[in-house]
């Protein structure tokens, strides 16, 4: 089985372009006013094109309501919508009846506590990510770098496709893969020389450390 990479937050041409032809599965684009990483519906209209059939499409929201979902559903066209708010399950299963698309909710995890709402996620979700949880005084949920506890998914027993975000670079992928068994990894700053500029070489890097994990995928 192949490990899912994506590349989050991309917000130019050249670096979409550079994420697409080292081979990226999942491109995500940011659609949060507070992120270094937003983006505009204009350009969102623009990458969505650039990217079509080349990869997965993921819009990133945080507590959108339906008007902005579907001012991005239009600009974007996405596969994928990526949840990364405070969004209830109910409003899951909303959201998925609306637009029609699957929907990948984000988990904030600092302590195994934060796995107690995995279950009722898990019914409505199509796929989950696992990132760190913020600081309080964060502006943001995630792209902020930080590091969670990997061994915390160690014996996880979930059926749905999972993910592993939050702090990955080139050179700890291979690890957070080895230790979460994650179907797949996402990745933001990690591979930014500072926040929202995605650096090509990073990228790159990022993408061929995650490629040499995928061995450690075999069970």
């Amino acid at each position: 089985m192949s490990l899912i990479v994506k590349i989050c937050g991309l917000s130019t041409r050249e670096t979409l372009d550079v994420a697409l032809d080292a081979g990226a599965d999942m491109v995500g684009f940011v659609f949060f006013p507070p992120s270094p990483r937003h983006l505009s519906l204009g350009m969102a209209r623009d990458l969505g094109k650039q990217a079509k059939r080349r990869a997965s499409k993921v819009a990133l929201t945080v507590d959108a309501d339906d008007l902005t979902l579907a001012n991005i559903v239009e600009a974007l066209q996405p596969d994928l919508l990526q949840l990364h708010g405070k969004e209830t399950v109910a409003r899951l299963r909303d959201i998925k009846q609306k637009f029609g698309l699957p929907v990948m909710k984000a988990i904030a995890v600092e302590a195994s506590a934060d796995l107690a709402t995995l279950p009722g996620y898990a019914d409505a979700a199509d796929r989950i990510l696992f990132d760190a949880r913020a600081p309080k005084e964060a502006t943001r949920p995630g792209g902020l770098g930080a590091v969670f506890d990997w061994h915390l998914l160690e014996k996880l027993d979930l059926r749905l496709p999972f993910m592993v975000s939050g702090g990955l670079h080139a050179q700890n992928v291979a690890e957070a893969v080895r230790v979460t068994r994650a179907g797949g990894v996402d990745v933001s700053s990690g591979v930014e020389s500072m926040p929202g500029v995605k650096d090509p070489e990073m990228i790159r890097a990022f993408i061929r450390a995650a490629r040499a994990t995928e061995e450690l995928m075999v069970r």
